[in-house]
């Protein structure tokens, strides 16, 4: 397998799976609540991805910086939708 089919599977599997909070997005809208969801936990994860943009923009290399800035953005939607439905809850 040459390097950039790599890079673009590796990018392409790194976009699922940035979309995959959405899921967790869909259940707290269901239940109208977030009681379950670590907004710690979160909170890392997103820290990390910017981390990995930044790597990736200082090394030139959207096969890293595409996946991360959609995981960053799906991660702090749902942080925020998590926040709204606890601030609700009080």
């Amino acid at each position: 397998m040459s390097e950039t089919f790599l890079g673009v599977l590796a990018a392409g599997w790194g976009v699922v799976m940035a979309l995959s909070p959405v899921m967790q997005i869909r259940r707290m809208l269901h239940l109208r609540s977030s009681r379950d969801i670590s907004i710690g936990y979160l909170t890392i994860i997103v820290i990390g991805f910017s981390i990995w943009i930044a790597y990736g923009v200082a090394i030139n290399n959207l096969a890293l910086v595409v996946p991360n800035c959609v995981a960053f953005v799906v991660g702090t939607a749902t942080i925020i939708v998590a926040l709204h439905f606890r601030s609700a809850a009080r």
